[in-house]
């Protein structure tokens, strides 16, 4: 068996960016593996309203548990499932929702400060590699703040304020920092050259291309909610379609072959 967590980890160390289409079920991870990902990564967001939920932390962590299961068990590449703020706002129970999920085949997380505070997103991230570490595994911990998402601050103090929370959560154990909402190339720059970690961001308006990414020293950009969102809308236009007209046409055009999608999940 290939050692797909250190596997992910030299992921991150590459000179090319990292691309993750981020997946939400077992379907779409294999789809995605098969399009060419060498890593898969699941939505919270997309995860959460698969299974019925809304996001943030409302998932039951063992309904993650198992859909990272199901993942895990239809694809060979390295698999983070994204663990939102841990489904607790106890760090002693850290332990106790992610050791499941890193059974279950997981061998990177994404952990974030949401509506948290900084100090406790570190906590949770101690806590996190320790119950890594007691089952042997070197887990890629990605450690998301929200301070552009959710426009903590002055636009002039954001800068500063992702580096000093980047720096809690790297000398808490975080492997990467994730900052969604990070567009403008003055401060991803600013921001890669302060972090000595690995940074991710997220597909958003206004982000630059890939390349530019890469020569601003980014090593991994998600897709984030924007595929299941667009499946989402996808459905609701053929269901509305197909319910007003009962046109089969609606249905079968631009289809993925039915002998295509048995080939991909025949074991």
């Amino acid at each position: 068996m290939p050692n797909l967590a250190k596997i992910f980890h030299g992921l991150h160390r590459q000179t090319e960016i990292l691309i993750l289409p981020n997946a939400w079920d077992a379907g779409s991870a294999k789809l995605i593996e098969d399009a060419g990902a060498k890593a898969i990564a699941t939505s919270s967001a997309g995860v959460a309203w698969a299974l019925g939920y809304p996001d943030g932390d409302a998932l039951p962590p063992r309904m993650l548990a198992d859909l990272t299961a199901r993942i895990a068990g239809v694809i060979r590449i390295p698999l983070s499932v994204d663990f939102e703020g841990a489904y607790t706002t106890n760090p002693s129970k850290v332990g106790e929702n992610l050791k499941p999920i890193i059974d279950a085949g997981a061998v990177g997380i994404n952990i974030e400060d949401a509506e948290g505070t900084p100090e406790l997103l570190a906590k949770k991230i101690e806590k996190a590699r320790k119950a890594a570490e007691s089952v042997g595994i070197n887990l890629f911990i990605n450690a998301r703040t929200d301070v552009y998402l959710q426009e903590i601050g002055s636009p002039e103090s954001r800068v500063g304020e992702t580096i000093d929370r980047a720096a809690r959560y790297r000398d808490a154990g975080a492997d990467g920092i994730f900052v969604p909402g990070l567009c403008e190339p003055a401060a991803i720059k600013a921001v890669v050259s302060e972090i000595k970690l690995p940074v991710n961001v997220m597909a958003y308006p206004g982000l630059p291309s890939t390349k530019e990414l890469a020569k601003l020293g980014v090593h991994r950009l998600s897709s984030g909610t924007g595929i299941p969102q667009m499946i989402w809308n996808r459905v609701a236009e053929l269901a509305k379609g197909f319910l007003a007209t009962g046109d089969s046409k609606l249905i079968f055009e631009n289809s993925m072959a039915y002998s295509k999608l048995q080939k991909l999940f025949t074991r």
